[in-house]
């Protein structure tokens, strides 16, 4: 049990995704300018990042079974995509608003390198399929937290008076290098288990 703790918190904090991996900062920076949107992105990246990581462990003891592992990386993005259009499904029929707000982000998901690289780090890992799960859902709630901090930061700059040629990306790029410094931080921590 404290071995699966260990796991949620090094992927969720101490290794964030983002911050600290640089994953999936595309739409990180592009989903990122209203909490409601942020929000909605991240609970979609988490169920494609928890079903794909299921799946694609099935998939690649698949491909090792037929002596064809070298096709890992290709089999998981026709996963990943699949995934991807089952849920663009689903928000357009139950979430039209969020649909609408994630805009051309919710299939880009598809091409979010931290499904793939997740899904691909989980098997380099060794994780049987429990810890896969976990690994992948701690590290979608890492995604989240940090797209969900970055947006009330955005939400809050709109009340403050940023300099014309530091509004927009400039400013956004400088907040997100002081959120990975302070995420960095947690890297000294020698977890007690």
């Amino acid at each position: 049990m404290s071995h699966l703790l260990a796991i949620v918190i090094t992927s969720a904090i101490f290794n964030n995704v983002i911050l600290s991996q640089f994953l999936g900062v595309c739409p990180f920076l592009g989903v990122s300018k209203a909490i409601s949107t942020a929000w909605g992105m991240g609970m979609a990246v988490t169920f494609v990042m928890v079903l794909a990581s299921a799946i694609t462990f099935f998939v690649q003891l698949l491909l090792v079974k037929a002596g064809v592992g070298y096709l890992q990386t290709l089999a998981f993005i026709l996963v990943i995509a699949a995934l991807v259009q089952m849920v663009e499904i689903m928000m357009k029929k139950l979430s039209p608003a969020l649909y609408q707000a994630l805009g051309i982000y919710l299939p880009l998901i598809t091409t979010n390198c931290a499904v793939l690289g997740i899904a691909l780090l989980a098997v380099k890992k060794n994780y049987g399929f429990v810890e896969s799960i976990v690994y992948s859902f701690a590290t979608a709630a890492g995604f989240t937290i940090a797209i969900v901090i970055f947006a009330g930061i955005r939400e809050q700059m709109r009340f403050s008076k940023i300099p014309e040629a530091m509004q927009g990306v400039p400013i956004a790029l400088i907040t997100t290098g002081i959120m990975a410094l302070a995420f960095m931080g947690f890297a000294g921590f020698k977890l007690p288990f």
